[in-house]
């Protein structure tokens, strides 16, 4: 909004006054918060594109979603845990044992049926993103995949293949094949370090997950990224969602209409786009 148009500042204006009388902010003065009119909310750290130093999709979509209900955001980052059981306790429904209080709500959770049942202190609900598995290759040097593994997967045992360590990826390549590419198959500590050596020629592809992939090299002239669908991989694609406590039924709600009112006025997709990558709905 440019701010010699009077016009658009007056429509502006009685938007948000609109939004400020709107059912949503209403509702939020009645939720039950680690901080009356904070919402505290987790977020993973060192994790580009979703959340790095204060910037990424996660911590967008937190400040938003504290907008659309009148309140203040309080994006935590925190490091991961031995498991995202350990992180749901440490940053939802008991805090951390060295003192961090846990947050109001925390994003990024797989929104799965039976990884809900094995947590039944937290509510995990409102899926904003469909995650999958893919493969970011040099064109010249890696034909797109098929449906069979074997198939695609069949250059590794020429081409070198970065994985980030401790992954369904990694484990999922180690044992492809009765185990002929292992000698191909190069672990990073992160996928951008893996993403860097494809970059810079050192490998020909990477495997992971495609908005980490779509964010580090979609825009590297000559590189390609396909969504894996074949009926080798165990899990291929997740819903991702958000977590509270069990008992915090009101901040669900509200939550879940923040989000659909995001996604309805376009917010959503915007914000993926503006850090690189497609927005995919559930």
């Amino acid at each position: 909004m440019k701010n010699s148009d009077r016009r658009r500042f007056l429509l502006g204006a009685g938007a948000l006054a609109l939004l400020a009388a709107s059912p949503l902010r209403a509702a939020a003065a009645e939720l039950e918060l680690q901080q009356p009119g904070t919402l505290r909310v987790a977020v993973y750290a060192n994790f580009a594109p979703f959340s790095a130093a204060g910037k990424g999709i996660d911590v967008a979509l937190g400040r938003a979603l504290a907008e659309r209900l009148g309140l203040q955001p309080q994006i935590v980052e925190f490091p991961a845990d031995e498991n995202m059981n350990d992180d749901l306790r440490n940053m939802v429904w008991r805090g951390h044992y060295l003192g961090t209080k846990p947050a109001d709500v925390m994003l990024h959770v797989p929104v799965d049926v039976h990884f809900a049942a094995s947590n039944r202190q937290v509510k995990i609900f409102a899926p904003y993103h469909l995650e999958t598995l893919a493969l970011a290759r040099i064109a010249e040097r890696v034909p797109a995949p098929s449906s069979s593994a074997a198939e695609s997967f069949a250059v590794f045992a020429e081409e070198r293949i970065g994985v980030e360590l401790d992954t369904h990826a990694s484990d999922f390549l180690l044992q492809l094949m009765d185990g002929a590419l292992r000698p191909n198959v190069v672990h990073f500590r992160t996928l951008g370090e893996a993403a860097a050596a494809l970059r810079n020629g050192e490998i020909a592809a990477v495997m992971g997950t495609r908005s980490e992939l779509e964010a580090a090299v979609s825009a590297h002239p000559g590189v390609a990224v396909d969504t894996l669908a074949m009926p080798e991989l165990r899990v291929s694609g997740w819903p991702l969602g958000m977590a509270v406590k069990a008992e915090s039924t009101a901040l669900a709600d509200a939550l879940g209409n923040a989000l659909a009112d995001l996604q309805r006025a376009g917010e959503l997709t915007r914000i993926f786009a503006a850090h690189g990558v497609r927005h995919r709905l559930p």
